[in-house]
């Protein structure tokens, strides 16, 4: 079956990672995704390191499945192209500085003027209105600024960045998001729509709990480490060789009573100071010094066995190459193989989403630079090799 999203057409103008993370979820699901490249250079991201045989192995883990066309748009001729292109698709999406597609003469009236069904999604920093909007702003930036790099990392240590870039992806969630939900409406109003995502308030909207308790009591919140703010325990504790993690929600009444019977700490479980998960967070500075003097005791593998035989929540802390050979990872497929021209098959990471009918697909790997140019402009334009002739010798192609 076809994936989802099959007979869908976006011409993606953006770069590095918040777009290109969202147009390559497009992808997945089944649409057709032109990347707009520079002639000569193409998305900066085709020069990040580390690199596999020349090819950079960031460019190809989120560029998958798309087509690559050159096209300067900065030249006259290529932006008539461009706009040409525009009639025949369904998403443009960019994530340059605010008000550069207007200065191209490529802002969302002209676009909606040639197609009104088009959908213009543009990510930015912070968005298209605001103090901050002329701005500009990496991953580092809005984690930063959005709060989260302030509850991230261990308790009296400084703001720490999370091992993931979620400034950039959030973002490009979100937008993936938003232009299916125009898609779906889309077909009830017949009209298109401008987007406009904020990496900066996609931060905001991602931090919900530490929000709800700042507004509850007051008080400012900080970094815990693996910690949660209210339930105990729940956290990742050392072992004999690395580290576990045990989460306890306090769902299930007899949780505490089996897990302190499992670490041989009979001696808590009536003791009033622990009785909720609540309870035992107001006394953790008593509580955590004797769990992990008691985690230590024996190897991850062990507590493993012993915790999930009585069903309290556990899970090992995982390296990459770990994750990347976990039998449940592998079970899902979501590590997956596609075949580059020169590089032959590499491994990347699948699509988490699961559908009965028409699930997406990972099969082909990101494009060379330009490779889809000619065939993209003959099918969507119907342009013949004299117009394709003029296009290059003016340098718009």
């Amino acid at each position: 079956m076809p994936g989802p999203l099959e007979g869908v057409k976006v011409l993606d103008l953006s770069w590095v990672l918040s777009g290109p993370f969202c147009t390559m979820t497009l992808s997945d699901l089944g649409a057709e995704v032109v990347k707009v490249e520079r002639p000569g250079w193409g998305d900066m991201a085709r020069g990040n390191g580390p690199f596999l045989n020349g090819e950079s192995s960031y460019f190809l883990s989120i560029n998958r499945g798309k087509k690559s066309l050159i096209l300067d748009l900065k030249n006259e001729k290529a932006g008539g192209a461009f706009l040409g292109l525009v009639k025949q698709a369904d998403v443009v999406v960019e994530n340059f500085t605010p008000g550069t597609m207007a200065r191209m003469g490529l802002g969302y009236d002209v676009l909606s003027g040639v197609n009104p069904r088009i959908i213009l999604a543009s990510i930015s920093g912070f968005g298209q209105t605001g103090p901050y909007m002329n701005r500009p702003a990496l991953d580092v930036i809005v984690q930063a600024m959005g709060g989260v790099m302030s509850i991230t990392g261990e308790q009296d240590r400084p703001p720490a960045r999370p091992g993931v870039s979620y400034g950039d992806i959030v973002a490009g969630l979100y937008c993936a998001i938003a232009i299916l939900s125009a898609l779906h409406e889309r077909e009830k109003s017949g009209r298109g729509q401008a987007i406009d995502i904020s990496m900066l308030d996609c931060q905001v909207a991602v931090e919900e709990n530490a929000f709800a308790r700042y507004f509850a009591t007051g008080e400012i919140p900080g970094p815990l480490g693996t910690r949660h703010p209210v339930f105990t325990p729940f956290q990742a504790f050392e072992t004999k060789d690395g580290h576990i993690v045990v989460a306890m929600v306090g769902g299930e009444r007899n949780q505490w009573p089996l897990f302190c019977a499992t670490l041989g700490l009979l001696e808590l479980i009536d003791d009033d100071r622990f009785q909720d998960g609540w309870s035992r967070t107001q006394h953790y500075a008593e509580l955590e010094p004797v769990l992990s003097a008691v985690m230590r005791t024996k190897t991850t593998a062990e507590w493993l066995k012993e915790l999930s035989a009585v069903e309290i929540p556990c899970g090992p802390v995982n390296n990459i190459a770990q994750v990347a050979g976990d039998p449940q990872v592998q079970h899902r497929k979501m590590i997956t193989e596609v075949s580059h021209p020169r590089l032959g098959r590499h491994r990347i990471t699948n699509t988490p989403v699961r559908m009965s009918r028409t699930p997406p697909r990972v099969e082909k790997a990101a494009p060379d630079l330009g490779q889809d140019t000619e065939a993209v402009l003959k099918t969507w334009l119907k342009l013949g090799d004299n117009d394709l002739k003029d296009l290059r010798d003016c340098g718009a192609i």
